[in-house]
């Protein structure tokens, strides 16, 4: 995960001074860290008997989609409001910036279901902690979270269900 982590670019005082932003584009263009991204996850997954994945938007739509393919798993995008045509439940939840919420389609996950839960990044765990309550909620048989990056210093992990199973390709 080196190669990958040394394809991530750094973006300093953004969106506000003060914050480095992980630029996970710079990671997602080159082909062979995807391919090292894409085998990372799926070697995470591949026998635990997934049969769903949660990308939340939008950059977790991206791993998200790409796990569930390579395990042979369903995709559920988490959306923002209003994007999911059927009926959806939703939460609300504070994030590093501000406020925000997440909706699932009500039909999404049953209890037949054992779920991973992916986003690109991990750093305050306000937007997994909301979608890991959501997909909760549906009674899967296990939920799993996933991260490609995690920036261990904002301490998101501890904000996350204890229950759940954690893991992050990379952690800074």
């Amino acid at each position: 995960m080196e190669y990958v982590k040394s394809k991530i670019r750094d973006i300093i005082d953004f969106p506000k001074p003060g914050i480095i932003f992980r630029d996970l584009t710079t990671m997602l263009k080159d082909a062979k860290a995807m391919h090292m991204v894409a085998d990372g996850l799926a070697s995470l997954y591949r026998d635990k008997g997934i049969t769903k994945v949660v990308g939340i938007e939008s950059r977790g739509f991206i791993g998200g989609s790409i796990l569930a393919y390579e395990i042979g798993a369903g995709f559920v995008p988490a959306r923002k409001p209003g994007k999911l045509p059927a009926d959806t439940i939703s939460a609300s939840f504070e994030k590093e910036y501000g406020f925000d919420t997440i909706e699932l389609h009500a039909d999404a996950i049953t209890p037949d279901d054992i779920v991973v839960i992916h986003d690109d990044l991990l750093a305050t765990g306000g937007t997994m902690n909301a979608a890991y309550e959501l997909v909760k909620t549906m009674n899967p048989k296990k939920i799993y979270i996933n991260f490609i990056v995690e920036l261990s210093a904002l301490n998101g992990r501890d904000v996350l269900p204890k229950e759940a199973e954690v893991t992050s390709l990379i952690v800074y």
